[in-house]
């Protein structure tokens, strides 16, 4: 990246009037060209970070392969009646074993069994001075492992011959984890970082050291840099004191005035409030179930979180807290945007409308116990609700009396606010509203007016450092087009709900509880023989002119909406041209303030061979992570229904492309074989065209694009599972054993868990649901395990328990790929479980079958002309 100038990099999001760029001439959509224009459209929501299975998961004991992706099933124990619920291996590893390590796969092996040479690249001579590598081969060996998680490649390889690497259908990217917290955290530094004086990168592990005067050369753009001295040594082991020298991740903090040394862990984290923005037009079911929600979500806030409480319909009432005995609220008209005067009477007057929970605990269930249903006989969808107005003063009470003066002025706290919105239907009254009637002549512009203004609100509560999260229930539609620019606009996240009851709640306590950073920044930079072609993630393109410090500063700048685990960032790059180093290079520096108001620099640096074998790269291949890559891409594209079934017919296109490319071709024919390195990528990728983000399984084009949103922005975790569900089946005995998400799995004696990532099945056998004892303790087991795997995730997935044959069956069969079809040899291959079997089990769970017309993995292979690979 040390070349004069940057091309422009298409970073998109996922916003639906904003066009990918896409080529002319090939099915197969790659990247953008790097001579395309740049297109920053507004930054797009973030998740919470998906934990893939329970914290009281073990490895097992075996060693994985460096990546951690391609290991078989692991063995969680977990603490549940009727017993310990432990995962036991299968016969054989599941077509496509999914990792049940929380854990991210390891990219970039700086662990011992690292696929990277940790041998010293050649040494510069600089006159008479040689150029000493200063990480000696031991240090490289015992770094870290975890580390690797905040970054993972598709690849641990790149391909030095440019027609090579640059094959559109595969692709070659990463996944960037900026926020993700991990058990061994970095190393902290708390001095201001050594860095590139010509192009801005900062010294790592991976710099040649001048041991006699201390100067580093950089290994983005190879120039020399003084280090003040500091990295003057007679060994390489005398560096090895300095973090940056000896670790490939480090955090460079500095906590202003506080205590030196260390990061106090004060009440700021939960000084940041939290105001609760509750749509009061809700019928008494609804709110009942609210209720209970609201009530349990106060009782487990930590003493110190103030909160506040606004409700709106056609007005907004604000409530106060200094009233013990009874729900007081003072009241504001919706019609319109809240003037000044109203605002600095109601902030500088006596009521107190953000309280900690330890002082006014109860007062918040006063006024929660004081709602009342909505009493008019007007529809749903036709009752006027103020949303808009009601965030614009929940925004107004966060910033507090100094709300008049903060204008232009961004003010530090404690991380983000968070403004929770419990939503019943759509914004039809005041600023930011639409008609009650799509039929209303003028509905196209009001609602694109409705959209501009929901965004410049997003964008204001960002710049005020608040999230809005909008949590949507019932079954009137909220016009999600309308609110989601809100949320993506803030860094939020809108949920759909079935109902205001257990799944809400739990929501509504995890989005008030997810800590984040405020003030991101994140720089890439790359060796000049990469070219980042696209960035989609919760951002947009920052321009910060460093010019006058750094002169050849070719970074691409993303301003982040703030730093959480939830978050990832997918990257996508070719090569300029043929390579011919040995390595290249990537550093992904995270600027942010954290929620204790400490500043940090994270950086990350990475070090990947180049090779000219293809089997050599393809071995180094992540499929899992490429599949997520190539996901995401095709999401983006996306943006409705007919986009979706293009999508499907491109990843047909894609896997065609590869065998093409990659595959050997079958001897006297002309079909080729699905290269046997990338063995789990095609069985992912039917996945995703058969699933809930492609296939046709979600009939409504809202839930379609609230899931599409929340896939752009997952955490790798979170996106592989919403992409390929993962099948547990429950033995006796309270053990699990993880088969591949097949319908062979539908045995009539056995249930089964289902983890889709935004939802959870349990399905029961009708065999063994007549015995009402042992379909009890397996039903117990498996809703223990399901809230387990699930505890950290956010949104919290739905877990729905069905039996055989009802009609909330068909949620479970449609994700499950209908391998009955098959051959029994390839059914064995494929779900070896089956020769466990009695023949008598075998002829039951064939006649159970319902034929229909949707092929199997094997069967869409071959309609493609391309010889599916042996299950590894």
């Amino acid at each position: 990246m040390a070349n004069p100038t940057q091309p422009n990099v298409g970073y998109t999001t996922s916003n639906p009037d904003r066009q990918s760029p896409t080529p002319d001439k090939s099915p197969i959509p790659p990247p953008p060209p790097f001579a395309s224009p740049p297109r920053f459209p507004p930054p797009i929501l973030q998740l919470q970070q998906d934990q893939a299975s329970s914290p009281s998961v073990k490895p097992p004991n075996s060693s994985s392969p460096a990546n951690g992706v391609k290991s078989g099933s692991l063995v969680p124990h977990m603490s549940t009646p009727p017993g310990p619920p432990v995962f036991t291996s299968p016969v054989r590893p599941a077509a496509v074993p999914f990792r049940t390590s929380p854990a991210s796969p390891q990219p970039l092996a700086f662990s011992s069994g690292s696929s990277l040479p940790t041998s010293s690249p050649p040494r510069f001579s600089n006159g008479s001075v040689e150029l000493q590598h200063q990480v000696s081969d031991s240090i490289e060996d015992h770094l870290p492992a975890g580390e690797s998680s905040f970054v993972l490649f598709s690849a641990h390889k790149v391909l030095k011959q440019k027609k090579q690497a640059n094959v559109p259908s595969l692709g070659f990217g990463a996944l960037v984890s900026p926020g993700r917290e991990v058990s061994t955290g970095p190393q902290v530094i708390q001095r201001d970082p050594h860095r590139c004086q010509s192009c801005g990168a900062y010294a790592n592990i991976y710099c040649n050291i001048l041991l006699g005067s201390g100067q580093w050369q950089c290994v983005i753009c190879r120039k020399l840099n003084g280090s003040d001295g500091e990295y003057i040594g007679h060994s390489k082991e005398d560096l090895h004191r300095f973090p940056e020298l000896s670790s490939p991740m480090v955090d460079y903090v500095q906590t202003g005035n506080k205590g030196p040394g260390f990061v106090p862990v004060s009440d700021s984290r939960m000084s940041a409030p939290v105001v609760l923005v509750i749509d009061e037009c809700l019928d008494e079911p609804h709110l009942q179930h609210l209720q209970s929600s609201l009530h349990a979500f106060v009782d487990s806030l930590p003493p110190t979180t103030r909160l506040g409480i606004v409700l709106y319909g056609r007005t907004v009432s604000i409530y106060d807290f200094s009233e013990e005995s009874i729900a007081s609220a003072d009241v504001l008209p919706g019609d319109q945007s809240p003037t000044q005067e109203s605002l600095k009477g109601l902030i500088y007057g006596t009521g107190i409308y953000l309280s900690a929970m330890h002082a006014s605990l109860p007062v918040a269930h006063s006024i929660f116990s004081s709602l009342r249903p909505y009493k008019l006989n007007i529809p749903e969808a036709s009752r006027d609700r103020c949303l808009g107005t009601a965030v614009e003063v929940a925004l107004a009470i966060i910033q507090g009396p100094s709300a008049d003066l903060s204008r232009g002025v961004v003010k530090r706290s404690g991380g983000n606010s968070r403004i929770v919105v419990c939503a019943g239907g759509p914004n039809t009254y005041g600023p930011g509203s639409v008609p009650h009637s799509f039929n209303h002549p003028n509905y196209p512009y009001m609602e694109k007016t409705a959209i501009k203004w929901m965004e410049n609100l997003g964008r204001e509560a960002h710049r005020h450092n608040t999230v809005i999260d909008i949590l949507c229930a019932g079954t009137c539609p909220v016009r999600v087009p309308i609110l989601q620019p809100l949320a993506k606009a803030s860094g939020g996240v809108l949920v759909l709900h079935d109902d205001f009851g257990e799944a809400l709640g739990v929501n509504l306590q995890r989005a008030s509880a997810r800590s984040a950073g405020s003030h991101g920044l994140l720089e890439l930079r790359t060796s000049d023989d990469i070219l980042i072609t696209q960035v989609v993630g919760p951002g947009e393109e920052s321009h910060v002119d460093t010019h006058e410090t750094f002169k050849n500063d070719t970074a691409i700048y993303i301003q982040m909406l703030s730093v959480e685990e939830t978050q990832s960032f997918s990257l996508s790059m070719e090569t300029r041209g043929d390579i011919k180093s040995d390595y290249v290079f990537f550093q992904f520096a995270i600027q942010y303030s954290n929620v204790f108001q400490a500043d940090i620099s994270r950086v990350i640096t990475v070090r990947l061979p180049t090779v000219d074998s293809i089997s050599g790269y393809l071995e180094s291949v992540q499929d899992e992570v490429a599949a997520v890559l190539i996901a995401k891409r095709s999401l983006l594209r996306a943006k409705s229904h007919s986009d979706a079934i293009d999508m499907r017919a491109t990843i047909d296109e894609r896997i065609k492309d590869i065998a093409l490319k990659f595959g050997p071709q079958v001897p006297k024919s002309k079909l080729h074989c699905f290269p046997k390195e990338l063995s789990l990528l095609p069985e992912i990728l039917f996945h995703l065209r058969r699933g809930p983000l492609l296939g046709s399984i979600i009939g409504h084009e809202d839930e379609r694009s609230v899931l599409r949103n929340l896939f752009l922005n997952a955490s790798f975790d979170l996106s592989l599972r919403m992409v390929a569900p993962r099948c547990l089946m429950h033995r006796e005995g309270g053990t699990f054993e993880e088969l591949p998400a097949y319908d062979l799995a539908m045995q009539s004696d056995a249930a089964v868990v289902l983890d889709h990532g935004t939802d959870v099945f349990i399905w029961l056998g009708a065999e063994l649901a007549a015995d009402e004892g042992r379909s009890a303790a397996a039903l117990a087991a498996c809703r223990t395990l399901a809230e387990e795997l699930t505890e950290f995730r956010f949104p919290a997935p739905r877990i729905l328990a069905f039996k055989e044959g009802s009609s909330q069956a068909r949620y479970f069969v449609s994700r499950l790929i209908p391998a009955h079809k098959d051959p029994p040899y390839e059914q064995e291959a494929r779900f070896p479980q089956l020769k466990s079997l009695t023949s008598e089990q075998r002829t039951k769970l064939k006649s159970s079958f319902v034929h229909f017309d949707d092929p199997s993995f094997c069967e869409w292979m071959r309609s493609l002309k391309v010889v599916p690979p042996e299950p590894s």
